[in-house]
């Protein structure tokens, strides 16, 4: 279990230093398409990229904690084999993204499934420093992810056009999300990720895709009731054990 929590460590470090590795990527180039991606509507507004500043911290406070005070403990070590395989593909996927959106869209869906299996396998106990971190990154990573696949779809125009992907890929996120919650009705943070890049579309859509904006708000309301839901599950679960 201690040399689980020490690779998981290093992967962490290495997915958190992503950034500062590849400094100048700020999104797929639009030149990497056929079909040039300006301003698509299924991407976030940008702002919501700054959540990776908590993502990146909170999950090297898991790892720190994994490593120094939890690495003999029983309930921490399902997920860590599922985190590391997601943070090593993570630690890879900016370099890979500035190059080519297909690979990176791979990635990244492996990156999800993963996240979303360590969620599953996080404790009950430690909430806020083993499973909130993992959920809230599997939340951002659920959205993301099907941004990404609105994005290769428009820019190979397959079929639906921009507008149309936005659509898709709402849908696309929204189930997923539902099925996220399902896996683990005790993690409100991973609800709250896909509910905080929902917010973004609706508001970088606002004025010019009113559909598109009705739908992710439609998405952001349930998220936020269940993500209530889960704060409550969560404390009677804390409170019984």
């Amino acid at each position: 279990m201690r040399l689980k929590a020490f690779f998981l460590a290093l992967a962490t470090i290495a997915f958190a230093a992503g950034p500062f590795l590849v400094p100048q990527f700020g999104g797929f180039d639009p030149g990497l398409y056929p079909y040039p991606q300006i301003d698509p509507p299924v991407q976030p507004a940008g702002y919501a990229f700054a959540i990776w500043g908590v993502i990146y911290l909170w999950l090297l406070i898991h790892a720190s904690v994994g490593l120094l005070k939890r690495n003999d403990a029983d309930d921490w070590d399902p997920m860590r084999a599922p985190l590391f395989v997601s943070l090593l593909l993570g630690a890879g996927w900016l370099s890979v993204a500035e190059i080519s959106p297909v690979w990176s869209q791979v990635m990244i869906f492996a990156m999800l499934a993963t996240a979303l299996v360590a969620m599953q396998r996080a404790p009950v106990l430690d909430p806020w420093l083993a499973r909130a971190p993992v959920a809230l990154y599997a939340g951002w990573l659920t959205a993301a992810s099907f941004a990404g696949l609105g994005l290769l779809g428009a820019g190979y125009g397959i079929v639906l056009g921009e507008v149309g992907w936005a659509y898709l890929c709402l849908i696309g996120a929204f189930g997923t999300a539902l099925y996220g919650c399902k896996l683990r009705s005790d993690a409100p943070f991973y609800p709250l990720g896909v509910a905080w890049a929902l917010v973004a579309i609706a508001l970088k859509n606002w004025g010019d895709h009113w559909g598109l904006v009705a739908l992710a708000g439609l998405g952001v309301f349930v998220l936020v009731v269940m993500s209530l839901r889960a704060f409550r599950v969560e404390g009677d679960l804390t409170r019984d054990i």
